[in-house]
């Protein structure tokens, strides 16, 4: 029986290329100190000999790793289902597939639970930074998280965020923009199925949803849900439709409330748009499949996530990072708005 090749080494790089065994370090960790002759001589002779760098020895190396963080406090079953999630995550893993990088995801149950969390992975050196997301009004996760030191981006506005570099976006905004556009439709009734109480994003749409109800001197309610899942989205439609002085328009925190009442519509025979009109958020696919198709405040998710990700690898090389600002989500009509049929 013949022997086992020999491992091909990173001495047997250097050699063939010619190069100190520094200079292939100094190519593999993308860092200054090489031509890009050179550079690109190193890739291809490692390339050839069927060698790369072991990750965690270059961790160990540069004090560094090639993944980050990003905790969820939200249940697994609801994460599957949720639309906003699976795009925001994907805009995230678009970036760190350019850089070679991975995702470390980890759902928890509670913000003790996570802060435990980002204190083990880093100490651990298991990840290079941490995106935050789902802040609180008061969040518990700013000043440890600040005394570790971990490197982290907070996805919310910076009223919440307590100073950490923030990517986010006007809520506020987008939210008059709703209600004016159902108001100039007709509606004087409107009201809202809105996430936890707690959320700082939350808080943010409610503000704004009663101060332009007051300002344009229309009558409206919010329905705060225990969650963001369709279950939470029908039970909140169906208190609000139950209701004497019924809403002839409702705007949802999310898509899955609102596909959920509109099913809710379905069930009390409440014809949409003409006796109730409903009004998505973020607008994934699923607003446009149902019957009829959602109207929504459209959010490229995606993109954000793309940012976020571009945002973080900032905070990791130690670039500063003012607070960015995404487009402020849009409204995109369909055909679950319009004037109600009977004025009220």
């Amino acid at each position: 029986m013949s022997a086992p090749a020999a491992r091909v080494t990173i001495k047997d790089v250097a050699a063939a290329a010619g190069v100190s065994k520094g200079a292939v370090s100094l190519a593999f960790n993308h860092r200054p100190g090489l031509s890009e002759g050179t550079r690109a001589r190193i890739f291809a002779v490692a390339q050839e000999m069927g060698w790369a760098p072991n990750s965690s020895a270059r961790s160990l190396s540069t004090q560094k790793t090639d993944t980050i963080g990003l905790a969820l406090c939200r249940p697994a079953r609801l994460l599957g289902l949720e639309p906003f999630y699976m795009e925001f995550i994907s805009g995230i893993e678009s970036v760190l597939a350019e850089q070679s990088c991975s995702l470390l995801l980890r759902l928890v149950s509670s913000r003790r639970e996570e802060i435990d969390v980002q204190r083990s992975w880093w100490r651990e050196r298991q990840v290079a930074g941490s995106v935050l997301v789902d802040f609180d009004r008061d969040d518990p996760r700013i000043e440890p998280l600040k005394e570790l030191g971990i490197p982290a981006v907070a996805v919310a506005h910076p009223d919440l965020t307590g100073g950490l570099p923030a990517v986010w976006t006007d809520d506020a905004h987008a939210m008059t923009e709703a209600v004016r556009y159902l108001a100039a439709l007709g509606h004087r009734r409107i009201a809202r199925v809105g996430g936890p109480v707690a959320l700082g994003h939350s808080a943010i749409r409610e503000q704004a949803f009663r101060r332009t109800l007051e300002s344009l001197g229309l009558d409206g309610s919010v329905q705060m849900a225990t969650g963001f899942a369709g279950e939470d989205g029908a039970r909140a439609t169906r208190s609000l439709l139950l209701h004497c002085d019924r809403p002839t328009a409702i705007v949802y925190d999310n898509d899955i409330m609102a596909v959920a009442g509109l099913g809710v519509a379905a069930e009390m025979g409440i014809t949409v748009p003409d006796d109730l009109s409903l009004l998505a958020w973020d607008d994934s696919q699923l607003c446009r499949l149902t019957h009829p198709t959602l109207s929504a405040m459209s959010h490229d998710v995606h993109g954000f996530g793309t940012a976020v990700a571009r945002a973080l690898f900032d905070v990791v090389e130690g670039r500063d990072l003012a607070s960015r600002p995404m487009s402020t989500p849009s409204l995109t009509p369909r055909a679950s708005t319009a004037a109600p049929r009977v004025r009220p």
